[in-house]
């Protein structure tokens, strides 16, 4: 198995969000293997719709994945959404990869869009559970509404589905839904413990075990006097609400050595997708250049 290694645009804001046909672009030129946005309607940093950033990278390539890291299903009307999902699948010919999650920390967007905060996570389930035949083109009654019947059209095939979270309920998702797991901000001792539950979790559900991912947090120069490890770890730990010792285990700073050295360390855990967001005062192009250099180590 060789990991695969991604890029989240949501993390090149340098003062001014990139084209994400242009990140796109450069990612498959680099040799990279997919590009991946975040998915918030209000943030303190300039951030794009989600469905169309993914559609303009779509079009801008051919071969890379283009990926949600993470769609909060729930934060929308479930016809819609599914009606989005659809046609970037579509435009993006299947390389779409669904990475779903239930948000939640951010109540004031979900105030915004006029959706209830509470039961998200059941209504994101409700929603997986309806997907794969609302996509399909047949007759379906919505989740959140039953007593409404859709039809989508065109039809696509399910692309496939990554969780995000590490919560319980966020494992039992996976194991119930995914085909892939992808949780931000743990060690590859921490995944790898993880995925023995999700293992047994889709054994008593007769699924297939999920595919491991993992997002991380990188701070990569090939110059000396670069963001310091503890500089970018107390950003983590103010944002995220991390100790300080955990904060520092999970980041990743220095040379692209260095981050060739852990991402093999995640990949050896049983990690097959690591999505990467690269941090920093640099320009997005060299910041995904020494990516790509990390990636060629491996």
């Amino acid at each position: 198995m060789t990991v695969k290694v991604g890029i989240n645009h949501s993390a090149l804001n340098d003062g001014a969000v990139p084209h994400p046909g242009a990140v796109a672009r450069r990612i498959e030129d680099l040799g990279l293997d997919s590009f991946w946005c975040g998915d918030h309607l209000s943030t303190e940093d300039a951030t794009l719709e989600s469905s169309l950033a993914l559609a303009a990278a779509a079009a801008a390539t051919e071969r890379i994945d283009v990926g949600f890291a993470v769609l909060q299903l729930a934060l929308r009307p479930s016809a819609w959404v599914a009606k989005q999902i659809g046609t970037l699948h579509f435009l993006s010919e299947d390389r779409l990869l669904l990475g779903v999650g239930v948000g939640g920390d951010r109540p004031d967007e979900w105030a915004a869009a006029g959706v209830p905060l509470k039961r998200r996570g059941r209504r994101t389930d409700a929603l997986l559970r309806a997907l794969p035949r609302l996509l399909s083109g047949d007759p379906t009654c919505l989740p959140d509404n039953e007593a409404a019947e859709v039809t989508l059209l065109p039809a696509v095939p399910m692309p496939p589905v990554w969780v995000g979270g590490h919560s319980l309920a966020a494992l039992r998702r996976t194991a119930r839904y995914g085909q892939g797991w992808l949780p931000a901000l743990l060690t590859p001792e921490q995944i790898q413990d993880s995925m023995e539950t999700v293992a047994r979790f889709a054994d008593e559900a007769g699924n297939a075990t999920p595919a491991a991912g993992v997002q991380l947090f990188t701070a990569i120069t090939s110059a000396p006097g670069g963001p310091e490890h503890r500089q970018l770890a107390g950003m983590l730990s103010a944002k995220f609400g991390l100790s300080e010792q955990q904060a520092t285990e999970i980041v990743v700073s220095g040379p692209p050595e260095h981050l060739a050295e852990q991402i093999a360390k995640y990949e050896k855990a049983g990690v097959e997708h690591v999505v990467l967001s690269p941090i920093g005062s640099d320009s997005w192009e060299l910041r995904t250049a020494l990516a790509a250099e990390a990636k060629a180590l491996l």
